[in-house]
């Protein structure tokens, strides 16, 4: 459920000694809620209509904190220089189009046996996974005659 994940977040934040302000609660939900992976500066633009003080030193701050404390992922770019960021952590592969550079998740229970395994062979207490997978989507391959 969207608003347990978003409590999770908001609860990192607090723990972490961040202030928890309106605008990071707004980021954290919009995270949480979004399907596109977005930049900061994609967050930023998205919330400035609710929050016209919100800085881009905020997006950013409160990003990097809940990165380091492991409740989102911080993608490399998808081939367009920026950082992407996920709020799923449970075991699942980032499908990421080199022409438009939109990244879907791909959610299969082989990834959770996958992660599995390598706990049981290795003795790591797995934490989380990141597969991505680059290529050309079924939208961009239509596009190009493919």
């Amino acid at each position: 459920m969207a608003s347990d994940r978003v409590q999770v977040l908001a609860n990192g934040l607090r723990q972490s000694g961040l202030r928890l302000t309106h605008q990071r609660l707004a980021i954290c939900r919009t995270l949480v809620t979004s399907n596109t992976h977005p930049t900061a500066v994609q967050l930023h633009t998205q919330l400035r209509a609710e929050f016209p003080t919100l800085s881009l030193a905020t997006v950013y701050s409160t990003l990097n904190t809940l990165a380091a404390l492991g409740l989102v992922y911080e993608l490399g770019n998808a081939g367009d220089g920026q950082k992407h960021y996920d709020a799923i952590t449970a075991p699942h592969a980032n499908l990421i189009c080199t022409q438009c550079h939109r990244i879907s998740d791909f959610e299969d229970t082989a990834l959770k046996s996958v992660s599995q395994h390598v706990a049981r062979r290795s003795g790591y207490q797995i934490q989380g996974a990141r597969i991505a997978y680059y290529g050309i989507c079924p939208a961009c391959a239509r596009r190009r005659g493919r």
